[in-house]
């Protein structure tokens, strides 16, 4: 679903991703850890095609290379983003912007997938505007629902959340899986992963990736931290 082959990424005259090669199937779930500053964050953007970076190497959804498309033209292609720091849009209700997500989607149809995430009672509410860290994902995850990607980009979804809203969060990806979608979770903390069916871990270290492996390279992260790559 996602294949990265040689990917370089740099903010003026300063390389942040060096070469990173990355395949993720269709349906798994794909974990990037990494100390600060060391490219995880830019990798999301990178994908998405956040104009503040430059890069070269190819970047295939579907089977479709994206790399010179615009930021518009991924998320037509099935790319999706969630922020760690979502955006909120005061005058504007999360039923009007779900609305604009997938034209294709009834009314009804939004309101029972609201009812999935548990965002039905901000329906009427601005998006993101005086909501708590675990409501803000939340919603983010309901919109991630409603643009049915091919694969989702969850940038440190964890983030600012307490012990219950990070569990919260996990199951609602563990249980709206399916084939259709991949995830690649960006953290820099084991917290979430442990409550995720994780498929494989990356750890980025300086712009590269310094190990892959299963479920187990998590405790290897808690046990030894990112020093020993």
């Amino acid at each position: 679903m996602l294949n990265i082959k040689n990917l370089k990424a740099s903010v003026g005259d300063v390389e942040i991703l060096k070469g990173i090669d990355l395949s993720i199937k269709p349906g798994e779930l794909h974990a990037i850890m990494g100390p600060n500053g060391s490219g995880k964050s830019t990798l999301c953007h990178v994908i998405m095609g956040n104009e503040n970076f430059t890069h070269e190497g190819v970047i295939e959804v579907n089977g479709n290379d994206i790399s010179k498309m615009k930021q518009n033209e991924r998320y037509d292609s099935g790319v999706f983003q969630s922020f760690q720091y979502p955006v909120g849009l005061p005058g504007v209700t999360l039923l009007e912007f779900s609305q604009n997500i997938n034209p294709e989607i009834t009314e009804e149809e939004i309101l029972e997938i609201a009812k999935k995430f548990n965002v039905d009672e901000f329906l009427d509410r601005e998006v993101n505007v005086d909501l708590s860290g675990g409501e803000k994902k939340r919603c983010e995850l309901f919109q991630l629902a409603l643009s049915k990607p091919n694969i989702a980009l969850l940038d440190e979804i964890d983030s600012g959340l307490d012990i219950d809203a990070i569990k919260t969060v996990a199951e609602l990806i563990n249980k709206n899986r399916d084939s259709e979608t991949s995830y690649l979770i960006v953290t820099h903390y084991s917290r979430i992963l442990k409550y995720l069916e994780v498929d494989k871990v990356h750890v980025v270290v300086n712009g590269n990736i310094a190990k892959s492996g299963s479920k187990e390279l998590i405790e290897e992260v808690d046990s030894g931290g990112y020093t020993q790559y």
